[in-house]
């Protein structure tokens, strides 16, 4: 069928539904929801069977909905409706929720029923990011798949929401508002949880913290110790430790409430108020841990943007983990495995070009200790999405395992940079320089089904992100116990010193920086305005350019307006 995915941003849900339909053998056009006008159009040039919005926040004019089959993916169960779905399920503490699969009527969320998928909540509150991410993410592309070979079936009647249903449990909840975003530090340490959770990571918390009003996000149980509700007690690698009414909180990012302000880590932008505040263990984001040969360095960055600070303890945890005597080192991120540079930290900066030439180099550095490490083997743990250097990041290894539903987006070119990190080595020796080329120049994002056959990586598990750590861990020890490990970690050596000789790891690090000296420096490409758009959140005036030309080559033209500006 033809296809029109119609979204609010070209996000990893929407990225994971393109994905799979593809996959299906659909021809799948993309539109961002810019206006009605563009949403209009871009459903008259594309003439698609079906219309799908997975991530949309606007409602569907009535021209659309009318003329085409249109179905809104929801992130709740039968019969909840309303904008702030996820919010009010993390703060009241649900304990089971869902997707559901509605078409779109002239009622925001009132239409009949497509399907849905219903899965628990954990005790502890999850963050937002995390359950859209997770558990909405995997139920929604089901959603969309079913709904494709639905929509297949001439037979095939959605139903009618009733709500006299037992499968329909869900209710009209109303939008958010601001007071339902604050909390007072004498509150329990499990309300600030779920209030702050809710709104990770947008818009944040509202609080007063150090006398100032600030949004805060990214937080975690801290210890149970008396002390004054809202006083920071100790700082920790950007976070910092606040007393909460019974016990305290880790609070990882703040956004000031001030014109311009955007969001950085916590003691960054509290700055002098909180610098007397004493360092204080509890609270890392890389550790180490060895289990039958196996060391495992794993790294939990948040949103995975990676500082010049996080880069250099990242460097000092893996050559730390090199020098043991473990045979096999595992490279491990979090919910996001990494996307690179941190941008938000960069376009703070006094001096943002050079802040951004010293991150480039620092993550540069981990590159450089995963791909030159000659003592172990190396392997990358992907369980969660990946872009930019991220991905280039984890290819320095000798296998790399990727979990189902992670998307990889290796490419920089949207952001205006030529990019770094060992990729002009590390992509073309797994895909070779043609698709390598295509894959930086196409700037589509790969799915991990797809990263496998074209070799971007090796093994595909599927399961939660806590089962595939589990399943790599093992993979991790038979690797260390394999009878012809030697002759294998032989292999690695020879294969480096053999690519050292044709062309030195600092040849490219050089021919590299030598073009990101010119994006960032010079500005060649736009990189100082696409960061900045990103950072401020800009809403996109137009669907990006390369979404629009690959919906051309699909065989619709782009919307009048469409624009090759940089998302």
């Amino acid at each position: 069928m033809r296809i029109l995915l119609l979204c609010s941003s070209f996000n990893g849900l929407t990225q994971r539904s393109w994905l799979e339909l593809r996959r299906a053998g659909h021809d799948v056009s993309v539109e961002l929801a810019v206006s009605e006008a563009a949403m209009v159009e871009a459903a008259e040039l594309a003439k698609p069977d079906l219309v799908i919005c997975p991530f949309l926040k606007e409602r569907v004019p009535d021209a659309l909905w009318r003329a085409h089959r249109t179905v809104i993916i929801h992130p709740g169960p039968p019969g909840d409706r309303g904008p702030s779905s996820l919010d009010w399920a993390i703060v009241e503490a649900e304990t089971e929720w869902g997707v559901t699969a509605l078409q779109a009527v002239e009622e925001m969320d009132a239409g009949p029923i497509w399907g849905y998928r219903t899965f628990a909540l954990p005790s502890e509150a999850p963050r937002k990011s995390a359950l859209y991410n997770g558990p909405v993410a995997d139920a929604a592309v089901e959603l969309v798949a079913e709904v494709a070979v639905k929509a297949g079936d001439a037979s095939f009647a959605p139903v009618p929401l009733d709500y006299r249903s037992p499968e329909v449990r869900g209710r009209l909840r109303r939008a958010m508002r601001h007071a339902d975003r604050e909390f007072s530090w004498e509150e329990p340490t499990e309300q600030i949880l779920r209030r702050v959770r809710a709104a990770d990571g947008s818009p944040g918390g509202r609080t007063l913290l150090c006398e100032v009003p600030v949004r805060v996000f990214d937080v975690y149980r801290g210890p149970e110790v008396a002390g004054a509700p809202g006083t920071v007690v100790a700082r920790r690698e950007g976070a910092v430790l606040v007393h909460t009414g019974d016990g305290s909180v880790w609070v990882g990012h703040v956004r000031l409430e001030q014109e311009g302000a955007i969001k950085l880590p916590a003691a960054q932008a509290l700055g002098e108020l909180v610098a007397q505040a004493p360092e204080r263990s509890g609270y890392s984001e890389i550790t180490y841990d060895r289990s039958e040969g196996v060391g495992v360095v794993s790294f939990d960055f948040y949103n995975g943007a990676m500082s010049t600070e996080q880069c250099r303890r990242l460097s000092s945890a893996l050559r730390y983990a090199v020098a043991q005597d473990t045979r096999v080192l595992v490279v491990r991120g979090g919910e996001v495995f990494s996307n690179g540079i941190h941008l938000n930290v960069i376009e703070a900066a006094r001096h943002p070009e050079l802040e951004a030439w010293m991150n480039i180099n620092a993550i540069n550095a981990v590159c450089r200790e995963i791909v030159g490490c000659m003592s172990q083997l190396v392997v990358t743990s992907l369980g969660g999405n990946a872009g930019a250097g991220g991905v280039m990041m984890g290819l320095g290894a000798d296998r790399v395992i990727i979990r189902d539903g992670v998307v990889l987006n290796p490419h920089y070119r949207t952001m205006g940079l030529f990019g770094s990190e060992y990729w002009t080595y590390v992509l073309p020796r797994r895909v070779g320089a043609e698709r390598a080329r295509r894959l930086t120049q196409d700037a589509l994002p790969i799915g991990a089904a797809d990263a496998a056959e074209m070799g971007l990586a090796d093994k595909v598990l599927a399961g939660s992100r806590l089962d595939f750590e589990r399943r790599v861990l093992e993979y991790a020890e038979r690797l260390a116990a394999d009878p012809g490990y030697d002759r294998l970690l032989a292999g690695r050596r020879q294969v480096r010193e053999v690519d050292e000789r044709r062309k030195p790891l600092d040849a490219y690090r050089a021919e590299e920086l030598a073009e990101m000296s010119r994006d960032m420096f010079d500005d060649r490409c736009g990189f100082r305005e696409a960061r900045r758009a990103f950072v401020r959140k800009a809403k996109a005036v137009a669907t990006p350019e390369h979404l629009a030309r690959h919906r051309e080559l699909s065989g619709a033209s782009a919307p009048s307006g469409a624009s090759a500006s940089h998302m």
